[in-house]
């Protein structure tokens, strides 16, 4: 029972050994404890402060010893623990002799013995100049440094954290990575605010010694006289000497820990520990030790005086020390130059400067003025940087594939206010925006105009006005639409994105997509890349297809199966995406129909016109894009009339969806895209696909211009 209680309490205590060592820190600051226990916390203070400085030592950047500040509390607690309890056994002896006791602590004897002997006044001579040095040297220059690194880290937040988020977005690393930095750099942060405080209790702890070093003499004085009945040169020899061996055991594992202190917040970001740098730094130039060992030795040969019997030899060993250090240096220079002689020699071997990397251009990129900088700013907020990410998963959601990372960045080359979005390295879009500043659009509710700079609105050409924000509450109540720069660039973005999806699928794209869906249906990819033996070329193709009239791809299942079901019918991306389309019938019929009525309000291509395009139909040979080879004539003809009734659907305020069959669908599409864009053409097969769901009711008939009444 006795052991298995002994090993309930060890288990206790190796569970919660630093809960235990504060509290019997504390106990140290008012329980008396015997001479003994005195002497070993005294040589274990002296260890732990061993310990930390050559933990500190061998680590090579200052945030990795997280616990440092607490270590320093708790040590500083444990050390003035020991200075009370020391004091305490100081003035309570009761036999004194020559500064000597059987009661007195052995460590303290020991240290004033090594340092006073048996002369005070070098004593305290000595112990007053240690007292000065770590007071103005040490400790004062370590809690300055603390101080400025800590003010620097705070400063230089934002900065660092917007590029790991630009490095992020750019795609140079992974979300994972970014954490990892982004913690890396709280951790630095919290390091040094925490160091900035931590410095205080070390300059505490030596201000403390002083006054009980003070309090030890002059409580020492009066003790010896008054209890002990001592005359007053022998209380002062005695206390005197015990005063010195106290103020050194206390005063040297904080002199230590204040030097640590410095060691560790003067450090670099290097992942080099101190021993590792200093070699690099004192080994760059032999020259630098040949120049000192001449000067050494010509100053023993002028002063003489026996100074040459030691300059001289120190001086020939310098040198020595330079010419060795030169001659390695100059054989790693000479290493050097053969490796980059033979690096160029392998690249003169190469058939063409092809053979060079050249990195391709970003697939996504926003570049910013100096002014709107503070869009993605941290301190500030940093809103565009979250829409992005939201840009990104909902364009995900809603297009059916991961669209790339988008890297921001700034461009003295803008004027202060713009912006541009690039898609791999080409601008697509570019805008200036005031911040500060909100964008008011009329909708056709304003009630009350108001009186602003004009614009237009980046994403749909709205005209709209700029108006301060002040007058933001203003603008509503008179009805107009009020845009944030950060919803503006945000919404422009996310526009420009749908519109270019087709160029930002790829082959890399496609083999993700087959990826995923091979991880749930395996025998379907099987089917389509093995059985079908469709290429990632042809399905490229096919999505390209879907995307460039803002159908989704995200229902793949349905679109490869499609594809493996009209494998063997032909391999044509056109005809397949038009099958691929109808399989989609219900998906895309959603997309233009009312969301209440499920109603899609159309314009019917009359058959006239359905036989005029049919006839003049050309499929390239190339495999290329069917287009409509109309005559001159005929072309203005065909254009007079889609464009007429357009404007009458448009009036009716009905967005332009034009009906026709399935077989001419890619051809009438291809003849209105560059002259009407945004104008929706459906197959009559689609809409059969999508059944009952959709109704179809027809606004319009685009007719002949010579059949329209």
């Amino acid at each position: 029972m006795a052991n298995e209680g002994r090993g309930k309490v060890a288990g206790f205590i190796q569970h919660n050994y630093v809960a235990v060592a504060v509290v019997l820190v504390i106990f140290l600051l008012f329980i008396p404890i015997p001479k003994i226990l005195i002497d070993l916390t005294m040589v274990l203070n002296l260890a732990f402060a061993i310990i930390i400085m050559l933990a500190v030592l061998s680590t090579p950047r200052a945030s990795d010893f997280q616990t440092f500040p607490r270590i320093i509390l708790i040590q500083t607690l444990f050390g003035l623990g020991i200075n009370i309890a020391s004091t305490r056994l100081i003035l309570s002896a009761k036999t004194v002799a020559n500064g000597v006791s059987s009661e007195q602590s052995a460590m303290v004897q020991a240290f004033a013995n090594i340092v006073a002997g048996n002369n005070i006044v070098i004593g305290f001579v000595i112990f007053i100049i240690l007292i000065v040095v770590q007071v103005l040297v040490v400790t004062k220059g370590a809690g300055r440094v603390s101080e400025v690194a800590a003010r620097f880290s705070l400063d230089s937040m934002s900065q660092k954290f917007f590029d790991v988020d630009n490095r992020l977005n750019s795609g140079i690393i992974d979300d994972q990575e970014a954490l990892r930095l982004k913690d890396a750099i709280r951790k630095e942060i919290d390091f040094y605010s925490n160091m900035d405080g931590s410095s205080k209790f070390v300059s505490g702890n030596v201000k403390a010694g002083i006054f009980i070093t003070v309090v030890n003499l002059v409580g020492g004085i009066v003790v010896g006289m008054i209890m002990n009945n001592m005359d007053f040169s022998d209380a002062i020899k005695t206390y005197s000497i015990l005063t010195i061996g106290d103020g050194l055991m206390s005063q040297l594992p904080s002199i230590i820990i204040s030097f640590a202190t410095g060691l560790l917040v003067t450090g670099t970001k290097s992942d080099e520990d101190l021993g590792d740098q200093i070699k690099h730094d004192f080994t760059r130039d032999g020259y630098t030790y040949q120049i000192v060992g001449a000067i050494l030795i010509v100053t023993g040969i002028a002063l003489r005086s026996g100074t040459q019997f030691l300059l001289i030899p120190v001086g020939v060993f310098f040198i020595f020390i330079g010419i060795r250090l030169a001659r390695n240096n100059a054989k790693e220079i000479e290493k050097a130059k053969k490796e980059e002689e033979q690096q160029k020699a392998t690249n003169q071997s190469g058939s063409s400067p092809g053979d060079e990397k050249i990195e391709p251009p970003e697939k996504l990129s926003l570049e910013l003025g100096y002014a709107l900088i503070p869009l993605v700013n941290k301190e500030k907020g940093a809103e565009l940087l979250e829409r992005i990410t939201r840009i990104r998963n909902e364009a995900k959601l809603d297009m059916g594939f991961i669209i790339p990372k988008i890297r921001i960045q700034d461009n003295m080359t803008l004027n202060p206010n713009d912006y541009s979005f690039k898609i791999k390295g080409i601008e697509a879009g570019h805008a200036n925006i005031r911040l500060d500043y909100y964008m008011c659009m009329d909708t056709g509710s304003v009630i009350r105009p108001l009186k602003g700079e004009k614009t237009k609105d980046p994403a749909f050409g709205m005209d709209a006005i700029w108006l301060p924000e002040d007058q933001r509450t203003e603008a509503e109540e008179a009805g107009y639409v009020v845009v944030d720069p950060p919803t503006i660039i945000a919404t422009h973005i996310t526009e420009l994105i749908r519109a270019n999806a087709a160029r930002l699928l790829g082959r890399e794209e496609v083999a993700s997509i087959m990826k995923t869906v091979k991880e749930k249906n395996e025998v379907l990819v099987e089917e389509v890349m093995d059985t079908a033996k469709f290429t990632y070329g042809q399905i490229e193709k096919v999505l390209q297809n879907l995307l460039e009239e803002n159908v989704s791809i995200r229902d793949i299942v349905t679109i490869l199966e499609t594809l493996a079901n009209y494998a063997n019918i032909s391999k044509d991306p056109w005809l397949l995406t038009e099958k691929v389309r109808e399989a989609l019938g219900l998906q895309i019929c959603l997309q233009y129909a009312d969301p209440d009525s499920k109603k899609m309000h159309v314009m019917l291509l009359s058959e006239d016109l359905a036989n005029l395009v049919d006839q003049n139909a050309f499929y390239p040979a190339d495999g290329s894009k069917p287009q409509v080879a109309f005559d001159p004539v005929d072309r203005r003809m065909w254009l007079s009339c889609v464009s007429s009734s357009l404007a009458r659907v448009r009036n009716k305020g009905f967005q332009p969806i034009i009906l026709c069959p399935g077989k001419i669908r890619q051809l009438v599409k291809a003849s209105i895209d560059r002259d009407m864009p945004g104008v929706v053409v459906l197959s009559e097969a689609e809409i059969l696909a999508a059944g009952k769901t959709i109704s179809v009711e027809v606004i319009d008939n685009i007719q002949k211009v010579e059949e329209v009444s």
